[in-house]
């Protein structure tokens, strides 16, 4: 599953999304993460009310399931939203490693049911959770 990252360092969740100088997209599994890409989009962004600023940034979240910020408008998240991308907004910068280190782990287990239709939407792994409520007639 991809999940992007707004930027401003490349190595924590510290940008607002309509002005973070860099998306960075990983794709997480149950066996780790690896980096797909970095979107630079440059240091011109700046708090200006310009809606046309995000269409670069929804493109490139576009096929992601989850989207972490520091903090989004609430146009912006209604867009996002839109693309079926789960917005997660960070309390404090986090290290983008470290959520993906969890997110990895998270994967490997009962995964809470938001990021179950996520990874679903994705394309990861099926999980059968009716074993896990079945009671044994046997």
């Amino acid at each position: 599953m991809k999940i992007a990252f707004a930027t401003q360092d490349g190595m924590h969740v510290d940008a607002h999304f309509g002005w973070a100088q860099s998306i960075v997209v990983y794709d997480v599994t149950t066996r780790g993460h690896t980096l797909v890409e970095v979107f630079d989009f440059g240091d011109k962004l700046g708090e200006d009310g310009d809606e046309d600023k995000l269409l670069p940034k929804l493109e490139v979240i576009h096929d992601c399931a989850i989207l972490y910020v520091a903090a989004i408008g609430g146009s912006a998240a209604a867009r996002v939203v839109a693309l079926k991308v789960h917005p997660v907004k960070v309390s404090k910068p986090e290290s983008i490693e470290d959520i993906l280190l969890k997110l990895s782990e998270v994967l490997k287990g009962t995964p809470p049911p938001w990021l179950r239709k996520a990874f679903a939407k994705a394309g990861g792994r099926s999980y059968d959770f009716v074993k896990d409520d079945e009671v044994s007639h046997g």
